[in-house]
């Protein structure tokens, strides 16, 4: 990875409520099969943290609040570019009236379960970053 190397920038967050139990949410894209926190590319001026909210909005249609910044992660694309993903811990506000339909399920999990349906490695060190905070 050359440091001149240009960096898509994307940001997402790990959407969490305590319901007997702490439970996340886990997308899954069908474009893609797989299943992932929500996350996104951010648009030319968008602060990263704007990103994070639009995404969220845009993938799950839920609003939210972000808490603590979680580890980012750094891999390469499907295209083979650079790709940074900063994420930070969120907590639901409310429910919006349409979302896209990158996503076709949405599922509310433990972090055991969420753990072993995540489709790549990177999502489970974000997860691990998550549960320090969290202190699970």
């Amino acid at each position: 990875m050359s440091r001149s190397e240009p960096i898509v920038r994307a940001a997402g967050g790990i959407i969490w409520r305590e319901r007997g139990a702490l439970e996340v949410v886990v997308i899954h894209r069908p474009r893609y099969d797989d299943w992932s926190f929500p996350k996104g590319k951010c648009e030319p001026g968008e602060s990263d943290e704007d990103c994070a909210r639009r995404e969220i909005a845009e993938e799950t249609g839920l609003s939210c609040t972000l808490g603590a910044e979680l580890s980012p992660v750094r891999y390469r694309d499907r295209m083979l570019r650079l790709k940074q993903v900063r994420y930070w811990a969120m907590t639901p506000t409310g429910t919006l009236p349409t979302w896209d339909d990158e996503v076709d399920v949405l599922c509310w999990l433990r972090i055991g379960r969420a753990a072993r349906l995540l489709s790549y490695e990177r999502d489970a060190g974000v997860l691990d970053s998550f549960c320090l905070l969290a202190g699970t």
